[in-house]
């Protein structure tokens, strides 16, 4: 067990030194980028062609929900997604920036931040937020987040809805979700 928590902390050790040579939001080494590997995602949120991973990172945090009347439904209620609010860590668990909205909004440590599109979202297994694409704005400040033109969230774990009732005398109620998701973000190549 001693030789298990030696090579963990050693491996902490050495993200750490990689993390200190190459700044806090590093870019995506290709061993660590094979594991985002494009063929392993549903088509619709493919990133296209021509761009690279520039730097993931591992969101946790909550998304809140608000119990509100159903669109073209009356008298129909249900749970609205609001909006997010996550730290964005490195892989070490270290915070390099944060996630939250409405608009969704993805900001560095250093300041810069992109705001997104979606463009499509696919499922992404029972209990989970869908995989997702989005498709950056120009970037807000100058810094890690210069010439992000693609976001994906893949790696999910809850964040959907919450299962409690929704009724018209609760409208107005928010309740908050716990998630997880890695955010890869893409630049042109």
């Amino acid at each position: 067990m001693s030789t298990q928590r030696f090579s963990l902390s050693l491996a902490a050790v050495s993200a750490s030194v990689l993390l200190a040579a190459c700044g806090s939001m590093a870019p995506m080494t290709p061993m660590a980028s094979s594991m985002f590997m494009q063929d392993s995602l549903p088509e619709a949120v493919k990133v296209p062609v021509g761009h690279k991973v520039a730097m993931e990172t591992v969101g946790v945090g909550e998304i809140t929900y608000e119990c509100r009347d159903k669109a073209n439904a009356p008298g129909m209620t249900e749970w609205v997604f609001v909006g997010p609010n996550a730290m964005l860590n490195d892989r070490s668990g270290k915070q390099v920036g944060k996630y939250y909205g409405p608009p969704a909004s993805w900001e560095a440590m250093d300041g810069s931040k992109v705001t997104a599109t979606q463009v499509a979202v696919a499922p992404a297994g029972t209990g989970n937020l869908p995989f997702q694409l989005v498709k950056a704005n120009p970037a807000m400040g100058s810094g890690a987040m210069t010439g992000v033109s693609y976001i994906q969230r893949v790696a999910l774990k809850g964040g959907v809805a919450p299962a409690s009732v929704c009724s018209p005398a609760s409208k107005g109620t928010r309740e908050i979700v716990k998630y997880q998701a890695d955010y890869i973000f893409w630049k042109a190549a």
